[in-house]
């Protein structure tokens, strides 16, 4: 696992027995797998403490876990990757994080650390249960991300509350979005047991 900045892709160094980053100061890292793999994923989930690492339960066949990282105390992220008819390649990267964390927004391409008022506006765009529990989400525009491109047409993000922190779906492509329906499954799988094994590791990390 190695060191990097939950904002942005600048690479940290250590001050102090802290982190910096040359663009947003001291920062608590986010740690990668160079690769993954379920030695990197236990060092995670030891590393994780008492926020979830969430995961689409069951995994559809065909589908891998192909990256994740962790901010010790913070947040967790997931990305599996398979494919669908209509859509080819898919990527779906699922963030828990405390508010103004910043991962989550990082990883969606938006410009502000938490979801925003967006998710107060109308009926929310769909569901997941958290180990069985409902947890409605929204819609968030990236139409004014920071990098200036039309991520709009390229991801959907929805961004909800799920036990007392914010919950982000990345899905990859925007069309893919059709694959959510309400009733889907995220279970913390820090909780799973010797099930764990026969999770599926390996292929390309996605690109944020």
């Amino acid at each position: 696992m190695t060191p990097g900045c939950p904002r942005c892709p600048t690479p940290v160094a250590p001050v102090d027995s802290k982190w910096s980053c040359p663009e947003h100061g001291l920062v608590s890292p986010l740690w990668r797998p160079g690769e993954s793999s379920y030695d990197e994923f236990a060092a995670h989930l030891e590393l994780a403490g008492g926020v979830p690492t969430y995961l689409p339960w069951p995994l559809s066949p065909g589908w891998r876990l192909t990256d994740f990282g962790v901010i010790a105390g913070e947040a967790t992220y997931t990305c599996v990757s398979g494919t669908s008819e209509l859509d080819g390649p898919v990527d779906l990267i699922v963030v828990a994080e405390e508010p103004t964390t910043g991962l989550g927004s990082r990883c969606a391409g938006t410009l502000h650390d938490d979801p925003g008022h967006e998710l107060s506006e109308g009926p929310p765009a769909s569901k997941v249960r958290l180990d069985g529990q409902p947890v409605p989400l929204w819609l968030v525009s990236t139409s004014d991300n920071p990098d200036g491109t039309a991520s709009e047409w390229d991801r959907s993000v929805l961004a909800g509350e799920g036990r007392g922190r914010w919950l982000w779906l990345v899905i990859r492509p925007a069309s893919a979005l059709l694959l959510l329906r309400d009733g889907w499954l995220l279970r913390d799988v820090s909780t799973l047991g010797p099930a764990l094994l026969d999770v599926p590791f390996g292929g390309p990390a996605p690109s944020w």
